[in-house]
């Protein structure tokens, strides 16, 4: 195992248990993004890798959903349930066309996608705000972190930054802009893997973006209200839709 990589499997793995592979977003490693979804591990083989630029690993000098959506490939098995939340979403749409037959399916949790909304009010609004940010934000990282929280409407914690989420706030600093990625919807269409769009009915501009995904992919939509963005973190409520969502493909 490199210590780069998280993996929460049970400790003795059956071979028909399915396979879960979580992508984490920015800011967190995939310890603290996927916390909520250690009690899975009892039902599913549980593979949470953490990207590159978060710790236990170095800083980076730069992050590229494209770049990202390559490294992946190296978790990919036949079989695979992909998971990716908020940035991890949209190297998981990336991933899942360039790997389409290693997929059992696909479950994005708001991926910020946002060029795929581009023209719709609340997303356009989100992209502006996110632009200026990075173009004439804070460069500190901690007070980058504050103003992006505002942004993606995340609470704040009080007081000062661990040395973690500093880390994390320096990774995000470098991301591409994810709204630049193109999302390869002629090849993610036809494909015969079940797809799941996950919302957590706080934000418009989120909301925009997973109607179009629902639409393009024809996916299954949840929408989870709150944890905000983090979806995920709600526990219970997302593991059982997860749960069920992975049984059904699995049985076809």
């Amino acid at each position: 195992m490199a210590a780069n990589e998280y993996f929460v499997t049970p400790e003795s793995r059956m071979e028909s248990q399915p396979r879960l592979l979580l992508v984490h977003g920015s800011v967190v490693n995939a310890e603290r993004t996927w916390a909520a979804q250690k009690p899975l591990a009892g039902r599913f083989e549980i593979v949470a890798p953490n990207r590159r630029g978060f710790p236990p690993g170095p800083d980076v000098e730069r992050v590229d959903f494209e770049d990202e959506a390559v490294w992946l490939d190296q978790f990919l098995e036949p079989g695979t349930h992909l998971v990716g939340h908020s940035y991890g979403g949209v190297i998981s749409l990336l991933a899942a066309a360039r790997r389409p037959e290693s997929l059992r399916s696909l479950t994005v949790i708001e991926p910020p996608a946002f060029g795929i909304a581009r023209g719709i009010p609340a997303a356009d609004e989100f992209m502006a705000r996110t632009e200026e940010h990075w173009t004439n934000g804070p460069r500190d990282p901690g007070e980058f972190l504050r103003g992006f929280l505002a942004i993606i409407g995340s609470s704040t914690p009080a007081g000062s930054f661990t040395p973690e989420l500093l880390q994390g706030a320096r990774t995000l600093m470098v991301e591409r802009p994810p709204s630049e990625a193109v999302i390869p919807f002629a090849v993610l269409e036809p494909t015969a893997f079940p797809k799941l769009v996950v919302s957590g009915a706080h934000s418009a501009a989120f909301d925009a973006v997973c109607d179009v995904l629902e639409e393009r992919l024809g996916a299954e939509r949840a929408v989870l209200p709150g944890a905000g963005h983090s979806v995920q973190r709600l526990g219970e409520p997302f593991n059982a839709l997860l749960t069920r969502f992975v049984e059904r493909a699995e049985a076809g």
